[in-house]
């Protein structure tokens, strides 16, 4: 029988801000609402109650090698799902895609490193697709990967009132 295999990814996304303003930043639904416009998405809704964070959005796919189209299709519906501590210090992330083939799971850390906040996510992409799913589950992450560098802009520029 074989095994399933899954991607990694680990990213730090560093602020010039206290932790508590980044961790006020990330809960709040404000934020989150930028960055989803941000990353062009064609429809959200963002809901945090307490220390849970739920976005759900659909985005466009551009740019998708020929081999995943017909997985991916033109649009992708993300739900993405954060259980954070109390002061948002940690969470634990889980994002679906509905109806494809695939998943990510993972944590995200906020603490200050060298006098700035750093927000480090770490995620798994699992693909249960034979043959191509390594190639999907590296695409899945690629595709969040840019959308945590666009959350790190965003939040930069939320950081500094603009």
């Amino acid at each position: 029988m074989m095994s399933a295999m899954s991607k990694h990814l680990s990213i730090d996304l560093t602020y010039d801000a206290p932790v508590s303003e980044v961790t006020a930043m990330l809960a709040d639904p404000a934020f989150r609402e930028r960055v989803c416009d941000a990353q062009h998405a064609l429809s959200r809704r963002v809901t945090i109650e307490g220390s849970t964070v739920s976005i759900a959005y659909t985005q466009p796919v551009q740019g998708v090698p020929g081999f995943a189209k017909k997985f991916v299709g033109d649009t992708i519906d993300v739900r993405q799902n954060e259980t954070w501590s109390a002061e948002f210090t940690t969470g634990q992330i889980t994002v679906t895609l509905p109806g494809k083939p695939g998943d990510l799971t993972g944590t995200a850390t906020v603490a200050e490193r060298d006098g700035a906040t750093v927000e480090t996510v770490a995620l798994t992409a699992s693909v249960s697709v034979p043959l191509v799913g390594g190639k999907l589950e590296e695409l899945v992450l690629s595709i969040f990967e840019k959308a945590l560098t666009k959350e790190h802009e965003v939040g930069t520029a939320w950081l500094r009132g603009e």
